[in-house]
C-alpha cells in the first residue's frame, strides 16, 4: 500500500483524459462528491494463480517489486485472519506471495508470522515490509459470561508488529513487542496497536501509521524509527483538527518532492505533510475516503475508497472506487467505480443517511472494492480487496 515508484504511464494518462475535477488545494469543498471522471480501465478477474486448493482471503496489501513488474501481496490465509481462535492455531499458509507479471506465483513465505496482514511496502532494495493489525492473545467469546474460562494461551504470542523480510523471505527486522500495546495496559511508544501501513525514507528511516478505530482509546499517530529499528519519535493524536490529528491513518506515500501523503481515512481526506517536521502543508478531500494510496514516478495518485456509503453512510454521496489524479495540483482525471456502487443512491431521511440500491433495496454494507492499490511500470493497476476477497488487475482500454 506504500510506494513512491513505477507506473511510467501516468503522464500519458493525464494527457489522454480531460480534467474532470480541479482539486487544487483544500479549496475543493469536502461535501462536493467527485464521481463523474471517466473510467479508461478494464477489469481483469482471476489474473493471479494461487496453488491448487488455495483460495483468496481478505487482503488490503499489494505493492510492486523494484523490477517494476512483479507483484507482492500479503493475504489473510484464505479467510479474514490467520489465527483460528477456536483451535488456538495459526494457519499453515504463507501470508506473503510474489507473482510475476503473468500472474504466476513465484515465491511465498511468512507462515505463522502474522494474524492480520494489513499493510505492505517493498523498499528500494526489494525488502518486503508488512504490518500485522491483530493478535492471537486469548479472549472470551462474544457474550460469554465474565467468569467463563479463557481459551488456552498460544505457544507464541504474535500481533501488532511490523516485519521486514529479505526478497527471499529471511526475517531481517521486527518492530514492536509481540501482542502490541493492549488497551488498558501501559503503552510503549515503540510498539503498536493495529498498525496500518509502513514506508521507508531514502535514508532508510522507517515510518509506521497506526490506528484502526474512530475514538479513544484507539491510537492515531505516526511512529518513526531509524533503519536499525531504533525509535526516534511519534507524532499525532486522535481527532479531526487541521494540524496533527488523524482518524484511522490508513496509508502512506511520498511524492517526487518528498512530501508525505497520509490517507486519513475516517476524516475522509488526504493530509499532505512535511516529511521531517510533519507540519500540514495541504489537506485534500477530493480523493474521498481513502483506505489505500499509491503515488507513481510521475506524481499520479491512485486512491482506493472501499467504504463510502457502505461502512460510512454519511459519506454515501461519494461513490466507492479508485480515483486517479495528480499529486502536483490535486486534479482528478479518472475514476474506476466499485461495481456494487452502480445505481446506488444516497439521501437523508429524518436526518439520517440512507443508502439504497438501484432496485430500492438496502444499500451494500461492509468494505467493498479495493482497499489496497499499487501500479506497475506499464501502468497496470492492482486492487487488493478485503470484502470481496480478491486481487484484481485493471488495464487501459484499447
Amino acid at each position: 500500500m506504500a510506494q513512491w515508484n513505477y507506473a511510467w504511464r501516468g503522464l500519458a494518462l493525464a494527457g489522454a483524459i480531460s480534467v474532470a475535477q480541479s482539486g487544487t488545494a483544500a479549496a475543493q469543498a469536502a461535501n462536493t462528491p467527485v464521481n463523474d471522471a471517466p473510467n479508461p480501465y478494464t477489469t481483469v478477474e482471476n489474473h493471479f494463480k494461487l496453488p491448487e486448493g488455495r483460495t483468496w482471503g481478505s487482503t488490503s496489501a499489494v505493492d510492486i517489486d523494484p523490477d517494476g513488474k512483479s507483484i507482492w501481496v500479503a493475504e489473510r490465509c484464505g479467510q479474514n485472519g490467520c489465527y483460528d481462535r477456536a483451535t488456538g492455531q495459526m494457519s499453515p499458509l504463507p501470508v506473503i506471495l510474489k507473482f510475476d507479471e503473468s500472474g504466476k506465483l513465484v515465491r511465498s513465505f511468512g507462515t505463522g508470522i502474522a494474524v492480520f496482514p494489513h499493510g505492505i511496502h517493498v523498499d528500494r532494495e526489494g525488502n518486503v515490509w508488512i504490518t500485522d493489525g491483530q493478535d492471537n492473545i486469548p479472549r472470551r467469546a462474544p457474550n460469554a459470561p465474565s467468569d467463563a474460562p479463557m481459551p488456552p494461551a498460544p505457544a507464541k504470542v504474535v500481533g501488532h508488529q511490523v516485519y521486514k523480510f529479505s526478497p527471499d523471505g529471511k526475517l531481517l527486522l521486527t518492530l514492536g513487542k509481540p501482542g502490541g500495546n493492549q488497551p488498558g495496559q501501559p503503552t510503549d511508544p515503540a510498539s503498536f496497536y493495529q498498525p496500518n501501513d509502513v514506508i521507508t525514507y531514502p535514508n532508510g528511516d522507517i515510518l509506521v501509521c497506526e490506528g484502526h478505530g474512530n475514538a479513544a482509546p484507539a491510537p492515531a499517530r505516526l511512529i518513526r524509527f531509524d533503519k536499525s529499528g531504533k525509535f526516534l519519535r511519534e507524532y499525532g493524536k486522535m481527532g479531526s483538527g487541521p494540524e496533527g490529528e488523524f482518524m484511522q491513518p490508513h496509508g502512506l506515500a511520498f511524492d517526487s518532492k518528498g512530501r508525505l501523503f497520509v490517507a486519513d481515512r475516517s476524516n475522509n481526506r488526504i493530509q499532505i505533510l512535511d516529511a521531517e517536521t510533519y507540519k500540514t502543508l495541504e489537506t485534500w478531500y477530493q480523493f474521498s475516503r481513502l483506505s489505500g494510496i499509491f503515488i507513481d514516478k510521475n506524481d499520479m495518485i491512485y486512491g482506493a475508497d472501499s467504504e463510502s456509503g457502505s461502512v460510512n453512510p454519511p459519506h454515501g454521496a461519494w461513490r466507492r472506487g479508485m480515483r486517479i489524479g495528480s499529486a502536483r495540483d490535486g486534479k482528478i482525471i479518472a475514476f474506476i467505480p466499485d461495481p456494487t456502487s452502480v445505481g446506488e443512491t444516497f439521501s437523508m431521511v429524518d436526518g439520517k443517511p440512507v443508502m439504497k440500491k438501484a432496485d430500492g433495496s438496502a444499500g451494500a454494507t461492509g468494505t467493498l472494492a479495493a482497499e489496497g492499490v499499487a501500479v506497475d511500470a506499464a501502468g497496470n493497476i492492482y486492487g487488493a480487496e478485503v470484502g470481496p476477497r480478491a486481487v484484481k488487475k485493471y488495464v487501459r482500454k484499447k
